[in-house]
Formats: structure tokens, sequence, C-alpha cells
């Protein structure tokens, strides 16, 4: 079985990686993040990626970044709380795209390393993701998944980040 990966940085890949892996997953990496601000941090996070991917000797597929549509795609919703709209519509924004990417390249099912995240409510993204034929909803903090992400993470000399991506996030 393949599945497409959403992944959003370096670090939330390594242990969903791993445990698709286990789980007997063929898994294809996917770096679509058009919300992460600035476009200095978009190319760190996706150069932290490479060297996971780097690995477990897996391709990424990356789309261009484009802030100004992200931007466009959630007006309306700048003000709102972390955790919120907002961020309800940024996981329907990438998720689309990783729909999208799936099924260009005949790829059945795919899912998001988002929800490895303490901060991040893995239900908020599957009511999101159920709207999508396809998606796996895989709750990778599960199982000590975001504790083994920061122990992988820092074996690896990872960049960790401090805030989830936008420029909006960066102030709560």
């Amino acid at each position: 079985m393949t599945i497409l990966l959403h992944v959003c940085c370096g670090p939330c890949s390594t242990a969903s990686i791993e445990r698709l892996i286990a789980e007997g997953w063929t898994v294809v990496l996917y770096f679509s993040n058009s919300n992460i601000y600035p476009e200095a941090e978009h190319a760190k996070r996706y150069g932290e990626l490479l060297k996971v991917a780097a690995l477990h000797k897996m391709e990424v597929i990356t789309e261009v970044y484009d802030h100004e549509k992200w931007l466009g795609f959630i007006a309306g919703l700048e003000g709102e709380r972390e955790g919120g709209a907002r961020c309800r519509a940024c996981f329907a924004y990438n998720l689309a795209q990783a729909h999208d990417k799936a099924r260009e390249l005949g790829i059945e099912h795919f899912s998001t390393t988002l929800t490895v995240s303490r901060f991040k409510n893995s239900r908020q993204i599957f009511s999101v993701g159920e709207r999508f034929d396809g998606f796996e909803a895989i709750d990778f903090k599960k199982r000590g998944g975001f504790e083994r992400s920061i122990r992988l993470a820092k074996e690896m000399n990872l960049y960790r980040q401090h805030y989830c991506g936008c420029e909006f996030s960066i102030r709560s």
C-alpha cells in the first residue's frame, strides 16, 4: 500500500515515517506548505525534511511556494485564535493540495504529519480530512509519536521551529 504523506517539517516527519513504514506502507513525501512565513522559514523547514528523507532514501515532492495564494484562501480569518477557524481553513488548504497531488500521482491514500504535534487537535484535522476520498485519519501523536519525534529530531540535530508556520501563529 502506498500513501502520500503531507509533511509540515523535518521533525514532525521523523516518527510519522517510522510508524507508516512499520505498518507496511510505502511512503511518498509531499511538502506543500505555502502557509509557512517567511519564505526563508519555509526553505529552512524544507531543508530539514530533506535530511530526514535522505536517511530513509525517500524522494520529496514539493510544490511552488505561494504564500499570497494561501493568504487569499484564509482572508478574513487573520485575527482568529490559534487552533480556531484560521487553522481549520489552513488544514483544508493543505489537505486539498495533498488530495489533488495523490490523485495526480495515482495514489489512493494520503495523510498528514500535522497530527503528530501535541499543539494540534487531531479530531479537527480528521473532520477536515474526511471531506476528501482516500484520507487516512492517523493520529501520529498516539503511541508516543510526539515524544519520539522530539527525540529523533534531537538525535538528527534538526531545527525545530517555535511556531506553527504562518505569521499569525508567531504572535500566539
